[in-house]
């Protein structure tokens, strides 16, 4: 069976995908120092960050080819990127030698899928510009066709079209930056044919399992539709609206391409996962929910023509199971695999064989490739061999009071063999901020715990999968209430005695970062040291300053976090923008920022560091030219937490 997994379409998910930080994997080498009695070996810093030798596996639709992506050499390039391979499978075991199918230089690539079993498709982007181009790859000639050769363009898949083999439906920002076009493109010569032009107000598209563009969200910026057409010949029409506060999000059609599974958490605090009939557009039928948390997605099979699963995250990742076959399958792998979360990752068209994630919090884990006709369980890679499992710290879900009695979750991870007392400790806000912080293996984390510091995720009021309140909770409230929720965390920990309260440090990226600033400007006593990554300074040209393909949320933005030309938002801005409260701040700070960063544009860090540098603060500041939201190369992730390890280590003392 083929688990399709579906990627939740909405107002608030598209704006919480666009805002969220993306996951960045980091680091730098180091000497090995002697062990304490019950305390790990200091791991070298690379060891954390460095490229993985082997991973993001996938297999052929037709299972004649493994892939994987590995850091090789590039055209014109001396620095290893992460290009991809492939490998000719015979039963599921491979053969012959691995063929390096691409050979960019300058970046890693993004993200790579498979169409049909002779096409490679994957994503780049130029500089962390995020005008990501689509590129094919023809496995037998090693052709390479940019399909959205478009500058200054950004392009994603829709649709992989399985049942084409000669297309995909792509969205691009060509012909209006504000909007994306959907068009069917040819994977071997690039040429394209216009689907569904955007009126400029359309956020995503939703195809039927034959391919057809059926639906479409969009939104004004404050209220949402769904539009939807029985064929592609007719024209859209409205049949949901709401606010965008009530989240509406197409999954798939069910088998038939009649009815429709959505996310929905229209009269519920909760998000639950619904039939739809847009026959009866009000009426939704519930197929699962979960007692206390959001669902985040679901997975099908199209072989069998079944859903499969819903997937949710509490304290710890979990599923539901619907079908027998789905279930047999996950009960095999979790007896075969004990004492770790499994995932498959990727499947053949036949549902035969599976890509296998099995992982934990102290383990990025191993990849194996899955025969289920002979039950065979091949190990592929373990990702990162130079990181000890028992050595690595357990992620332990907490939860605390916020002084106004909200019950703020998160997690405590305590250096390995070390007393939970008097601790130098990171405080560890998330960005998005909608978004969350989960269970699981994380190289920050460990690294800090590796280097003795404890480490305090929380997800504070705003973070998502925790319902509708508990979102609604962090609108107008940067700098007020989500800060409180952060700071009430590093006091928790103070509180506990596990935090020394005079080695305390705090650490985040993109909202991160910005928790990060104004952590040290609004409680100026609280940190003896702050690490700002690619974080907003200042409220009013942050808001100014969003790319041109977030335009559709601008009203939403200005609603959850303010509207700088509104004299209702203008002061409270001006009150939370860290920049302009520079003078309060005292505790030493380093600051990194990629200089193509289109999210948070690189005059945020500029105005932080000018301000602090007049007044004679301590401030290190780190600017990488061919950098985004976030370091991906590798070079320079080692030459930032090269820098964050020094500068925690002289001021924290761990």
């Amino acid at each position: 069976m083929r688990l399709r997994r579906s990627a939740p379409i909405g107002a608030s998910g598209v704006a919480a995908a666009a805002v969220a930080l993306a996951a960045i994997v980091p680091g730098l080498a180091q000497a090995v120092s002697p062990p304490k009695p019950g305390v790990p070996a200091v791991v070298p810093l690379r060891d954390f960050f460095a490229n993985p030798a082997q991973a993001f596996f996938r297999i052929s639709d037709d299972g004649r080819w493994l892939s994987w992506m590995q850091p090789a050499v590039g055209e014109g390039g001396s620095t290893p990127r992460m290009n991809i391979f492939v490998q000719a499978l015979e039963g599921s075991k491979p053969t012959a030698s691995p063929k390096q199918m691409t050979r960019e230089s300058a970046r890693d690539i993004n993200n790579y899928f498979w169409k049909g079993g002779s096409t490679l498709l994957y994503q780049k982007d130029f500089g962390g510009d995020e005008n990501f181009h689509v590129v094919a790859v023809d496995v037998a000639t090693g052709k390479v066709v940019d399909l959205t050769p478009h500058e200054g363009a950004r392009a994603e898949i829709v649709d992989n079209l399985e049942d084409d083999p000669d297309h995909v439906l792509v969205q691009h920002n060509k012909r209006d930056k504000q909007a994306m076009d959907l068009y069917r493109v040819h994977v071997r010569t690039g040429a394209e044919t216009l689907v569904a032009s955007n009126p400029g107000n359309v956020l995503g598209w939703v195809t039927d399992h034959q391919g057809k563009v059926r639906m479409a969200v969009a939104s004004d910026g404050v209220n949402n539709k769904i539009l939807y057409r029985a064929t592609e010949a007719e024209p859209f029409k409205t049949v949901i609206e709401t606010d965008f506060r009530t989240e509406v999000q197409p999954l798939f059609f069910d088998f038939d391409n009649k009815q429709v599974f959505l996310l929905s958490n229209r009269g519920r605090d909760l998000k639950a996962l619904v039939k739809w009939d847009p026959a009866q557009p009000e009426a939704e039928q519930v197929v699962w929910q979960h007692p206390k948390v959001d669902l985040a997605g679901a997975t099908y099979s199209k072989l069998r023509k079944v859903l499969a699963t819903v997937e949710y995250a509490d304290d710890l990742p979990g599923r539901h199971v619907f079908d027998a076959k789905t279930a047999s399958l996950m009960d095999t792998l979790k007896q075969r695999l004990p004492g770790y979360q499994i995932e498959v990752q990727a499947a053949t068209r036949q549902e035969d064989k599976f890509i296998i994630a099995a992982y934990n919090d102290r383990t990025s884990g191993t990849r194996y490739l899955f025969d289920a006709k002979v039950g065979g369980l091949n190990k592929l890679a373990v990702l990162n061999p130079k990181l000890p499992e028992p050595a690595m710290a357990p992620m332990k879900p907490i939860r605390y009071k916020a002084r106004d009695g909200l019950e703020i979750p998160g997690y405590l991870t305590l250096p390995v063999g070390r007393p939970a007392k008097n601790l130098a400790c990171i405080v560890n806000p998330h960005g998005g901020p909608w978004a969350r912080d989960m269970w699981g293996f994380n190289p920050e984390v460990q690294f800090l715990a590796n280097r003795g510091y404890c480490v305090l995720q929380m997800n504070f009021r705003g973070s998502t999968g925790y319902g509708r309140k508990f979102w609604e909770a962090s609108f107008g409230q940067w700098g007020l209430k989500m800060q409180d929720d952060v700071t009430d965390g590093a006091q928790w920990l103070i509180k506990q005695g596990i935090a020394d309260p005079k080695r305390l440090g705090i650490y985040g990226g993109s909202y991160g970062g910005y928790a990060t600033l104004a952590g040290i400007t609004f409680t100026p006593d609280l940190y003896a040291a702050a690490v700002d990554y690619v974080g907003v300074a200042n409220l009013f040209t942050f808001m100014k300053t969003i790319p041109p393909y977030w335009e559709p949320f601008r009203q939403q933005m200005y609603a959850m976090v303010g509207n700088p030309d509104d004299p209702k938002d203008n002061a409270r801005l001006a009150a939370t923008s860290p920049v302009l409260h520079a003078d309060k701040i005292k505790t030493p700070l380093l600051v990194a920022q990629g200089a193509k960063d289109p999210r948070v544009n690189k005059a945020e860090s500029d105005q932080m560091v000018e301000a602090l540098k007049k007044r004679g603060v301590t401030v290190q500041y780190i600017v990488k030219d061919n950098e985004g939201h976030g370091f991906r190369n590798e070079e320079n992730r080692f030459e930032f937490y090269e820098a964050m390890e020094a500068f925690f280590g002289k001021h924290l003392k761990p």
